[in-house]
């Protein structure tokens, strides 16, 4: 290994994972580990100045969609990679809804492998809850699970058999791992692309009510107090799972729960100005503002545990076609750090570091990842972040292979400028760079 010490100079420390919010410290890293600065003794110091920029370790985006295999005109594990390292995040939980779908150890540690070998960021890959999605028999929970899976989903299609749901749920105690749903009632849902009423109606698109998330939503938490299981419910949208949400924690049942900045940011109203354009098309869809004020609330009162991106990405070609036929997603991984900020920090809803809990201790608690923060032994994982910087998005800059965004052309408010991974910088003042990481693990 090297012997190149980093010092990373005067930034605002902000570590969620160990409460800390200090301004003016120094940051050093030796061999891929946090040292303390009497204890870096390499032969060359290499010193990135942070002056006026936040240092936070470890950004998690416990949901993202990296399509291989299967789909690599998509997305490839590379590229969503090269995604995370331009939006600061030095670790992503893949979603198996590729194909195959993620339902075998062996395909578990095929994408672990695919993620090592891009040498970018930590690619944890998520199991499917049943085999190949098909929501009749569970997968084998366990053997993935030591293969390296950290959560199961059937991500992109909900468990629709409570029976099932309540075996996966049951089985989650043992595994200490959370069951994530995507909350759909289809026979509510099916043939909708948007959210039912508003704008949707006046445009003729077919529409999704909130009963379609929020009912499945009760039900689960109602399964995960039966079970006593770990339930993580994803990208939340709908006031009443809001309140479903609300009933389980106050009874202490081991939910948690996932906004998206999406859903922070933007609601229906953003059918009008895009009119048929789909970029709008997500699942669960954009809401109306009311929805969106009770979601900011929900984060503001500590509801939500988690902001993940469900970065979605598709080729263009296939978001070209008519509203209803086109696929849902838009990709997010490069703009999340400025969602966070421009949705909570800036209008004062949450400070920097409740805020970054959502994006770090949040995510890291619901995985069972265990990590310590910016500690000496720890691996060396930090994103340097310049809170003020505005910047308009232009998807056609994205590393990402899906532009498919909502946010395009919108001014939002913070950037990360460098991204160190295992004590690497993997990016800098917005290049990736490619010279690979030695111990990834």
């Amino acid at each position: 290994m090297s012997d190149t010490v980093i010092r990373i100079k005067g930034g605002r420390v902000i570590d969620p994972y160990r409460g800390v919010d200090s301004h003016q410290e120094d940051i050093w890293i030796q061999d891929g580990r946090f040292v303390a600065g009497e204890d870096a003794r390499g032969r060359e110091t290499v010193a990135l100045d942070a002056e006026g920029l936040w240092v936070v370790p470890r950004l998690v985006d416990m949901h993202v969609h990296f399509r291989e295999p299967g789909q690599t005109w998509k997305e490839t594990i590379r590229s969503g990679s090269q995604a995370a390292a331009h939006g600061g995040v030095a670790v992503v939980a893949a979603m198996p809804n590729t194909t195959p779908v993620i339902d075998t150890p062996e395909l578990v540690e095929w994408v672990r492998r695919k993620g090592h070998e891009a040498r970018l960021v930590r690619v944890l890959p998520i199991g499917a809850v049943t085999l190949a999605s098909q929501g009749e028999d569970l997968a084998d929970l366990y053997r993935m699970q030591e293969a390296g899976a950290v959560g199961f989903s059937d991500d992109g299609r909900p468990v629709t058999s409570s029976r099932l749901m309540r075996a996966a749920l049951s089985y989650s105690t043992t595994l200490n791992a959370p069951i994530i749903n995507h909350a759909e009632d289809r026979s509510l849902a099916d043939g909708g692309a948007a959210h039912e009423g508003g704008p949707a109606g006046r445009l003729g698109i077919p529409g999704i009510p909130e009963a379609a998330e929020s009912a499945m939503v009760w039900r689960d938490v109602l399964l995960a107090g039966l079970t006593g299981g770990r339930l993580h419910v994803a990208h939340v949208s709908a006031l009443e799972s809001v309140e479903a949400i609300r009933y389980a924690k106050q009874r202490g049942y081991q939910v948690t729960a996932e906004a998206t900045p999406h859903h922070l940011l933007l609601t229906d109203e953003a059918l009008n100005a895009w009119q048929y354009n789909t970029v709008t098309k997500v699942n669960p869809p954009l809401r109306p503002d009311a929805s969106r004020q009770a979601l900011l609330k929900a984060v503001r009162d500590g509801l939500i545990d988690v902001l993940a991106s469900d970065h979605a990405p598709h080729h263009a070609d296939e978001k070209q076609r008519p509203y209803p036929d086109a696929p849902f997603g838009i990709s997010g991984l490069e703009t999340i750090v400025a969602g966070l900020i421009t949705a909570l920090v800036e209008p004062g809803l949450l400070a920097p570091l409740d805020a970054f809990k959502l994006m770090t201790s949040g995510p890291d608690r619901v995985l069972g990842l265990g990590y310590r923060g910016m500690v000496p032994g720890e691996q060396a994982d930090v994103a340097l972040i310049d809170p003020q910087q505005q910047w308009t998005v232009e998807p056609g800059k994205f590393y990402s292979l899906g532009k498919n965004t909502p946010f395009q052309g919108m001014m939002m408010t913070g950037k990360a400028v460098a991204t160190i991974v295992d004590g690497r910088v993997v990016m800098q003042d917005g290049e990736v760079l490619h010279a690979g990481l030695s111990s990834l693990s």
